[in-house]
Parts: C-alpha cells; sequence; structure tokens
C-alpha cells in the first residue's frame, strides 16, 4: 500500500549528478521509513566529476533551489563532487538549512586497515579539491593513501546496464593499478561505486574491504531532521510514502534503475532545470 507522506513525515530533499545517489536514498529510506523523500538526478549534466568546480557548483545551487521549493526540509548532497565543489556555498546561500554532504570513507578506513595501505576510488573533480585534501590530512596522514581517479566509471554506470561490458572494463581498469599497490582496504569514494561493489570486490579480491559511507549519511541526516520513531518500526505501519524522483535525463533510464535496486515505491518525472 502505498500513499503521500503524512503532513508531521520529514521531507528530505537529496540529489546527485545522476543514478548514483539512488545508494544514498536506499539507506535513508532504510533509516527513515516515513519521510517523505524527493530526489534529484541531474543526469543530463553528468557526470559531475569530469567538470569543473563552478558548473558543478552552479548546478548544485539550482537543484537546492528546486528541492526547497517543493518543500525540503533537509538538503543532503548525495554526491562526492558536488559536496566538495558545492557544500560551502550551499551552505552560505542557506544559513539555516540543513545541509548533509558526502565525504569518502577515509576515517573508517584508516581505522580499518591491516597494512597502512588504503587505496581510494574517486572522481577527478573529488581527488583534486581542498575538501579532500584536509580530510586525509586530518585522518590518513600516517597511511600510505593510493589515489585512483575513476575516469569514465561512474559515466559508464549512468548508463543503467551495470553489468555490460563497458562498466567491467573500466573497474578492471582501475582496480588493477590499486593491485598492484597491494591495499588491504579500499573507500568507495563516488556514491556510483557502490551500485557495482561486486565488480570490484571481485576486482580487488576477498582479503580487500570495501569501505561505503552511505549508511554513515543516513544516520546522519536522521540525528539532523529528528524524527520521532526514526530507523525503529515502533506500532503498525499502513503505508510507505511515495519517493518523488525527477531527472534532467532519461526518466526510462531512472526508472529501470530504480525498479532493479530499490524495494520502495516512486513515481518518476522529467525535470527541466
Amino acid at each position: 500500500m502505498t500513499t503521500s507522506a503524512p503532513s508531521s513525515a520529514p521531507r528530505i530533499g537529496v540529489f546527485d549528478s545522476g543514478l548514483g545517489g539512488l545508494s544514498v536514498l536506499r539507506s535513508i529510506r532504510q533509516q527513515l521509513p516515513a519521510a517523505q523523500l524527493l530526489y534529484v538526478a541531474d543526469s543530463g549534466h553528468a557526470p559531475y566529476g569530469e567538470r569543473g568546480d563552478d558548473y558543478v557548483c552552479a548546478r548544485s545551487l539550482a537543484i537546492a533551489e528546486f528541492l526547497y521549493q517543493q518543500g525540503a526540509q533537509l538538503l543532503v548532497i548525495a554526491c562526492n563532487t558536488a559536496t566538495a565543489a558545492a557544500a560551502t556555498a550551499l551552505r552560505a546561500r542557506y544559513p539555516d538549512g540543513r545541509i548533509v554532504g558526502v565525504e569518502p570513507g577515509v576515517k573508517p578506513a584508516a581505522a580499518l586497515s591491516r597494512n597502512g595501505r588504503v587505496g581510494v576510488m574517486a572522481t577527478n573533480g573529488t581527488l583534486r579539491s581542498e575538501r579532500f585534501r584536509l580530510l586525509a590530512q586530518a585522518h590518513a596522514a600516517h597511511l600510505d593513501l593510493r589515489l585512483q581517479a575513476c575516469t569514465g566509471l561512474a559515466a559508464a554506470i549512468e548508463a543503467g546496464e551495470i553489468d555490460a561490458p563497458a562498466v567491467h572494463e573500466r573497474v578492471e581498469t582501475h582496480c588493477v593499478a590499486l593491485r598492484a599497490q597491494d591495499v588491504d582496504t579500499v573507500v568507495l569514494g563516488c556514491t556510483h561505486y557502490p551500485f557495482v561493489a561486486h565488480h570490484i570486490q571481485a576486482a580487488m579480491g576477498d582479503t580487500v574491504r570495501l569501505i561505503d559511507t552511505s549508511d554513515a549519511v543516513a544516520r546522519r541526516t536522521v540525528s539532523l531532521i529528528g524524527a520521532p520513531g526514526a530507523g525503529s518500526a515502533e506500532g503498525p505501519t499502513t503505508a510507505t510514502p511515495l519517493a518523488q524522483l525527477w531527472t534532467t535525463g532519461d526518466v526510462a533510464t531512472l526508472r529501470g534503475f530504480v525498479h532493479r535496486w530499490l524495494e520502495f515505491p516512486c513515481a518518476f518525472e522529467a525535470l527541466a532545470t
């Protein structure tokens, strides 16, 4: 049974350069089952990781404005590149807003690594950012941090067929360098990558740990939204709120990806912003 969320349910806006942020949306739904979720996939302008910072910032500001117009009470930047390029500008534009960003899980990787060699798979935009430099300095100064700019991987996943030969080829190309450097932990530094974690795990081997921060982002969202009963079902649930999804790209691609990966009801619309 599906319905609109009750008026007391929190309205959470989430956006990404495309399909990747759906990994974060999935975790938020698990921890906030009663929330009204609003998601924008900016697939018509993807991938952000291969764009300039000014471009990504402008797109992020435009999408944030749209989501706030839809009644979002909290904004989740479900994109590492957009967080690096635009989080500061978004917080300046909306000083009273609650905004959650996404950063590569360098800190948990540092705690889990056994040999001190940690790989970070991310976009060029994330790895070149000052935000990432400060993150690595704060939590990985004692590590042998191996950075792998995964050019083309997010775009290949964005096509919607994650088991396609092009995706396998990109994964293998980027993992071979990390295997050669004997890393024992790999940070998935782009929200697209959890959808191909099974391919990355196969390419890196069973002994390598993968770090995905989607659940941590969802927990932060719960703590900021202050939703009663968040993360647990206390009493009977009669309905699951319909998540509203927009895309600046192809609606059919978004719908097909969602039907494969998400287990909650969604509505789909094209967005021209």
